[in-house]
């Protein structure tokens, strides 16, 4: 048994403190023998919890969550200052550090006066922190880990600020219509490596689409798949009082009931708002 005070409120130090005790000698055998590797996905994990927090408005649920990310946060930090790589502080410090930088309108004499001046700054001085001196830089380091509709997103809003012409407002239709004919012509054909190339393509032109319009594609795909969901279900209620089965369905059956399912969805839509 280690002995440690209780408290009834906590800093990070504390945490930093107790994350250190359970990887000691005489601490817990799980968390002692954990890497950077065995907790990664944990880490995803979190984050996505912290973001559902978030999307229900639940502030009790968003300080729970945020507190299980901070400790991942500490935790991978701890695995470093073990290894005597670098160390909490030194994160605080390198943090701290970029955001003074990058707030040069706030903590220097730059003027920035809009958002947009702001962020203009902001990638500025990002790329002149990174040595990163092309288009291309920008783009290959946009992190591959990231889901691939959001790094998709991100590379066509990074190729827009080079003055890619190909995902300018006026062609982005355009490239959506011509992906989709060719994924269609792919399909005639039956070759399967057209049709996985084609596919590819056409779900990348309309996420540069998306960015030429301003939409976030993650959240509008989010949107959308919880829609499906909720009118999944109608159609499932719907199908369950008829005593019918889903299963059996013709093509035309199922489309004549899910244009109804999708019509009482709108009508619950219009109640609950």
């Amino acid at each position: 048994m280690i002995p440690y005070e209780m408290k009834d409120r906590y800093t990070i130090a504390d945490l930093a403190e107790i994350v250190a005790l359970l990887r000691s000698k005489d601490g817990c055998p799980w968390d002692k023998v954990q890497t950077h590797a065995s907790i990664r996905t944990d880490l995803i994990e979190e984050t996505y919890e912290v973001i559902e927090a978030i999307d229900q408005s639940d502030p009790v649920l968003l300080q729970e969550e945020l507190g299980d990310l901070l400790l991942q946060v500490v935790f991978h930090a701890q695995i470093e200052t073990e290894q005597q790589h670098f160390t909490l502080e030194d994160v605080c410090t390198d943090i701290c550090k970029k955001m003074i930088i990058r707030h040069p309108h706030v903590f220097s004499t730059v003027k920035a006066d809009t958002t947009e001046e702001v962020l203009k700054n902001w990638d500025e001085i990002k790329e002149e922190t990174k040595h990163q001196t092309t288009r291309t830089q920008t783009l290959e380091a946009v992190a591959k880990t990231l889901p691939a509709l959001m790094r998709a997103q991100k590379v066509c809003k990074r190729a827009r600020k080079g003055g890619n012409q190909f995902l300018c407002n006026e062609s982005a239709l355009a490239n959506v219509t011509e992906c989709k004919h060719n994924l269609e012509e792919a399909m005639h054909l039956e070759e399967a490596d057209a049709i996985y190339q084609a596919m590819g393509e056409l779900l990348f032109c309309c996420t540069g689409m998306a960015q030429a319009l301003g939409i976030s594609a993650e959240q509008a795909l989010t949107d959308t798949t919880n829609h499906f969901i909720n009118c999944f279900r109608i159609m499932e209620d719907i199908c369950q009082t008829e005593n019918r089965s889903m299963e059996t369905l013709s093509h035309g059956e199922w489309t004549a009931l899910w244009k109804k399912a999708k019509r009482k969805m709108e009508v619950e839509t219009e109640h609950a708002s």
